[in-house]
């Protein structure tokens, strides 16, 4: 990985190691850690923007740096210079279907990490585009109370199979409902738009018969000629496509994940 340029206006940058792997990783704010992982191309200004809104909840904002060069606006050049070597990463389990991808390993050491550092009752973790079913595998870990799937788009949706696929393994998902079944209040929340094809409606759907009520899914309309406007190409729920005005359906995916966070993390 390349050299890092500063980070981003607010942020303290430092790396952290687990079992050989260094990476980049930027912190704002006090109080219980939530784990924000980039999507594609990286860490941009809107996603940094996010992190900040996390960091002004009460929550101690960390953003590990997998991919990109952090601060550096989106463009479809700039996608493709990242999601290439992704792609044929080991790191990053793309096009298999039934495995989770190895990183995740090295986000629940930070996870657990940063918890240590920051306290509170756990962590939170959300996930963003070809990152975004990272924060289910991340739940095998009691310390992960709240969890959020932003367009999860792997394994990529070549097939029926890949359309149904969570981009984790069978053990892992077992543990994961294991504690849905046990921990009452535990749920997970999923963002998507419609009629976003790198996020099939199949792959809500299989979530809603693993986890039940547990899967709580905000479906956002992106059909032709919805009213707010949306795009028919609409993705990232969080970032470039946030509407951030009241009474918007983005504004309000938004409010629900940063009450998700205040509600698990913050409120004895």
């Amino acid at each position: 990985m390349s050299p890092s340029p500063p980070a981003p206006d607010g942020f303290e940058q430092f790396t952290f190691t687990h079992e050989g792997k260094v990476r980049d990783v930027y912190r704002q704010g006090s109080g219980p850690a939530v784990i924000v992982i980039a999507e594609i191309p990286g860490i941009t200004p809107r996603v940094a923007e996010f992190g900040r809104k996390v960091a002004d909840l009460g929550c101690t904002a960390v953003l590990p740096r997998l991919f990109g060069v952090t601060g550096k606006p989106p463009s479809s050049g700039y996608a493709l210079q990242s999601i290439g070597p992704a792609c044929i990463s080991r790191e990053f389990s793309c096009f298999a279907t039934g495995k989770t991808s190895p990183v995740t390993v090295w986000l629940r050491a930070l996870a657990s990490q940063m918890h240590e550092e920051c306290g509170g009752p756990g962590v939170g973790a959300v996930g963003m585009c070809f990152t975004g079913g990272f924060a289910l595998a991340m739940m095998v870990d009691d310390i992960v109370l709240a969890p959020v799937l932003s367009q999860p788009s792997l394994p990529i949706p070549l097939t029926k199979s890949h359309r149904r696929d969570l981009g984790i393994s069978d053990e892992d998902l077992a543990r994961v409902k294991e504690r849905c079944a046990a921990e009452d209040e535990l749920c997970l929340l999923g963002l998507r738009f419609t009629h976003d094809r790198n996020v099939p409606a199949e792959r809500f759907q299989r979530l809603r018969e693993e986890l039940g009520d547990k899967f709580v899914a905000v479906e956002i309309d992106s059909s032709p000629g919805n009213p707010h406007g949306h795009p028919k190409g609409a993705h990232s729920v969080l970032t470039n496509h946030l509407v951030d005005e009241p009474g918007t359906p983005t504004r309000d995916a938004l409010d629900k994940v940063l009450a998700l966070f205040r509600d698990k993390l913050l409120t004895n």
